[in-house]
């Protein structure tokens, strides 16, 4: 399997975390089956030839070039024959700002991206598909990020969102709305309408997400790590809180998921192979 990461270029870091992309080929008898766990990011799909399958089609429709919002909880996708896909993963508050839409209407959704941006989506497939390489498509995309984010930005919300979301990670989640709402001089209700909107998530639900993703980058940097200690590093009230999200995030709980899936976070770890 080939799987190509690079950051992008300073004017986009902002708003777009990563991009990367696989080329996998599995025989034809055989399948995978991978389980999609929300990670606080909102991710910009597109796939050349094959496209894995879902048994939700909310999740994953039948269209080649998706957008898929901040996920509530998990879902499993199936991966047969040959694998070509190139993906932006966009920084939390990233992709309002280029698709000037509510985040909250692709929240927990995925979504074809002709229905979001008409025939320039259309456009933008076309372009990708054309291209070979990595790099070269990376040229293409930004090129089309540089330009939409030209149109109709909003500085001062802009900048409220960013100091909520450097809050959020510096504490690694363990905040309370009611900190994060007055750190932006805003009352709790007109707060989670203004962070519902950007991010797509509310409040509570985004800080829970965070968590998650630092459990598994702690995990991911010590193997080690007993439980116990996890989720107190975490802000777990307790080790049966931990638990409890592990199930909705991913379907099993913590012992379950290491034993099955090598730990990582695509939140707090970005990974430049």
């Amino acid at each position: 399997m080939s799987f190509l990461t690079a950051l992008p270029s300073p004017l986009l870091s902002p708003f777009v975390k990563q991009y990367w992309a696989i080329e996998d080929c599995l025989p034809s008898d055989e399948r995978h089956i991978q389980r999609i766990v929300p990670n606080g990011l909102t991710e910009l799909t597109f796939y050349f030839g094959n496209k894995p399958g879902s048994l939700d089609e909310k999740r994953h429709p039948a269209d080649y070039a998706l957008l898929s919002g901040h996920l509530r909880n998990f879902y499993d996708i199936e991966v047969t024959g040959k694998l070509s896909m190139f993906s932006v993963s966009f920084q939390p508050f990233g992709a309002c700002c280029f698709f000037h839409i509510p985040a909250s209407e692709f929240y927990n959704l995925t979504v074809p991206l002709n229905l979001v941006l008409k025939t320039q989506g259309t456009e933008l497939e076309s372009r990708l598909n054309e291209k070979n390489s990595f790099n070269e498509r990376i040229q293409v995309m930004e090129t089309f990020l540089l330009n939409r984010l030209k149109a109709g930005r909003k500085d001062w919300e802009t900048n409220r969102i960013f100091h909520t979301l450097s809050l959020i990670n510096n504490t690694k989640g363990k905040i309370t709305v009611e900190a994060l709402a007055s750190s932006v001089c805003l009352g709790r209700k007109q707060f989670e309408r203004t962070f519902g909107s950007c991010i797509g998530a509310s409040p509570k639900q985004f800080l829970r997400t965070v968590r998650f993703q630092h459990s598994l980058y702690q995990k991911q940097k010590d193997k080690e790590l007993m439980l116990t200690e996890l989720a107190y590093r975490c802000g777990y009230f307790d080790q049966s809180h931990m638990i409890a999200d592990y199930k909705i995030f991913s379907g099993k709980t913590p012992s379950q998921y290491f034993a099955g899936c090598e730990p990582y976070s695509d939140y707090f770890a970005v990974n430049l192979g």
